[in-house]
């Protein structure tokens, strides 16, 4: 009975210890987002890609996938494909859309957050 108080206190260390995790943001930059109109522009991924926004978590763009532009910030064009689910990963999962400038991926839109979040490095793609 005299190392019940002891015990608790190892149990709760060991059951909060099982939940603690690294928390890992992205930079998110305010932006204006303004909707495409007419005919969207489209290109074709011709290869794969990895894109860092520095987390660890790299965003995959898969060659062979067709993108529509639906829109624009002040940071690039920004694109949808529906041929991938496009996310970028930290401690939490958010949904994006892909910006391009000059030939170059720059970064991703986050559609719900309605920010931008740079990429690493610029990433120029074979249209």
């Amino acid at each position: 009975m005299k190392f019940a108080p002891y015990a608790a206190t190892c149990a709760l260390v060991i059951v909060a210890s099982g939940c603690m995790f690294d928390v890992v943001s992205i930079t998110q930059k305010p932006t204006v987002f303004s909707a495409a109109s007419g005919t969207p522009e489209t290109f074709v991924l011709r290869e794969s890609h990895s894109i860092s926004i520095g987390t660890g978590f790299p965003t995959k763009l898969k060659a062979g996938t067709k993108w529509a532009k639906i829109g624009s910030i002040p940071e690039g064009l920004v694109f949808r494909s529906r041929d991938q689910v496009l996310t970028v990963e930290a401690s939490n999962i958010h949904e994006a859309a892909l910006v391009v400038d000059k030939g170059a991926v720059v970064g991703f839109y986050l559609v719900v957050e309605k920010t931008f979040c740079p990429a690493k490095q610029r990433e120029v793609i074979e249209q």
